[in-house]
């Protein structure tokens, strides 16, 4: 007897997003863009998104954030088009998202819970699960509003005087307590390993290098690029979320750690910027924090901004001398809108650098300027005694030599260019070598 296969694949679950324009509220960008962001996070969850609406917002409902009558709009929209979710581009309070799920009879889910859920879908090593679960057990734990009497399970006492004792909801949440203490103990660990790790990098003295932007800003397509890495890189929002580190050769020979992190987006939920801080000291400790944009969005400056606010949240030193814009995928303008970017990249502080991470275009411009701002330490001069020839070859390798000449007596004398760890290295390794000009 053969027995028809079951079609195990889920099912299409339809969406409605809507986002809030609240009245007043300083924007960077207009809400047609930020409608058009949520729908890339609606569909980057596998939603079915069947319509979209702006939702002016003169004034905001504590129960509902909307009006009476835009709750009852939007209500009806939900039922024409046989939506199962409701998407709200903004934050909701505990009571909010509740009331909109008893008027709207579905599926509602904040613009914090949309990004929480993407991250717990996408996160792939321990690290990242780790903080993806914390993030959301964070965000859970104010959702559970005491409100469900039914929910009272455990009664103390004899008689139907006795009062209740530990409700469910009191039992969930000691439980998700007591799963927040256990993950941020775990997540110490982690941590503890990841100092360990930088610190076997620092004791081989290759610069460090970090990619940040926006999501979508074609951060790990360079990655790829520079590297000859496959990391994923698909048109989509959040397409990578754990760091991935990998070596990458510069002009002047020497290897460098380039690290690709998560991408950035617009009021990135507080839980996540707090929970990714494991993964993203990767940026804090970099030599050279590389900020790629995508001039080709009209956005563009938006996003940046975005990006920097991040930054600072992680109290990440914005000097410029460390930080470098990349501006990337200039393939996509036309011949006039390049030249007006180049005049800004050129005008821009320090100048800005235009690549193409999918044609490859500026991409070995971009590799020295890594190694321009890498060598700012001043060069040191270098003596070698006759017949040294691994501490030469050593400096080639690990810096950048700027002169060399040999003496009579077959002593080297090199001016060379190296980090800090770097030199520190040498002197240990080479003691018999003379170093000036510190």
């Amino acid at each position: 007897m053969n027995s028809k296969p079951i079609d195990r694949e889920p099912p299409v679950q339809g969406a409605v997003v809507i986002h809030p324009d609240r009245e007043g509220r300083a924007a960077s960008r207009d809400a047609e863009t930020r409608l058009e962001e949520a729908v890339g996070l609606s569909q980057a969850l596998d939603l079915e998104v069947r319509d979209g609406l702006i939702a002016p917002l003169r004034k905001l409902a504590p129960a509902t954030l909307f009006g009476k009558g835009k709750v009852e709009e939007i209500g009806r929209l939900i039922v024409a088009v046989s939506a199962d979710v409701a998407v709200v581009d903004d934050a909701l309070t505990p009571v909010q998202q509740r009331n909109l799920e008893k008027a709207w009879d579905c599926k509602v889910i904040d613009r914090t819970g949309l990004i929480l859920e993407i991250f717990a879908r996408r996160a792939r090593t321990r690290e990242g699960r780790l903080q993806v679960e914390l993030a959301r057990l964070t965000y859970e734990r104010s959702r559970l509003v005491r409100t469900w009497t039914h929910l009272e399970r455990q009664r103390g006492g004899f008689g139907v005087m006795g009062g209740p004792g530990e409700t469910q909801i009191e039992t969930d949440r000691r439980l998700i307590a007591e799963r927040i203490a256990k993950l941020k103990r775990e997540l110490v660990e982690v941590r503890r390993t990841r100092r360990l790790q930088r610190s076997a990098r620092r004791r081989v003295p290759f610069p460090a290098v970090a990619l940040v932007g926006y999501t979508n800003a074609g951060k790990s397509t360079l990655f790829n690029r520079l590297t000859q890495a496959s990391v994923v890189a698909e048109d989509m929002l959040f397409a990578t979320l754990d760091p991935t580190l990998r070596s990458v050769k510069l002009p002047d020979g020497r290897p460098a750690i380039l690290s690709d992190t998560v991408g950035f987006i617009s009021d990135l939920p507080h839980e996540l910027v707090e929970a990714f801080r494991a993964t993203l000291e990767e940026v804090r400790e970099a030599d050279v924090i590389l900020h790629v944009r995508d001039v080709a969005s009209g956005e563009s400056a938006a996003q940046a901004e975005d990006v920097r606010k991040v930054l600072e949240r992680l109290d990440i030193d914005m000097d410029e001398r460390r930080i470098l814009e990349v501006w990337n995928k200039v393939d996509l303008l036309d011949d006039d809108a390049r030249r007006m970017i180049e005049g800004d990249a050129r005008r821009a502080h320090p100048p800005a650098i235009l690549v193409s991470a999918v044609t490859g275009d500026g991409c070995e411009d971009l590799l020295r300027a890594i190694v321009a701002l890498v060598d700012e330490a001043p060069p040191v001069g270098v003596v070698t005694p006759p017949g040294e020839g691994a501490a030469i070859a050593w400096l080639y390798r690990n810096g950048r030599v700027i002169a060399r000449e040999t003496g009579d007596d077959g002593a080297v004398r090199l001016e060379v260019s190296l980090t800090p760890q770097a030199l520190g290295q040498f002197e240990q390794l080479f003691p018999q070598a003379e170093v000036s000009g510190r």
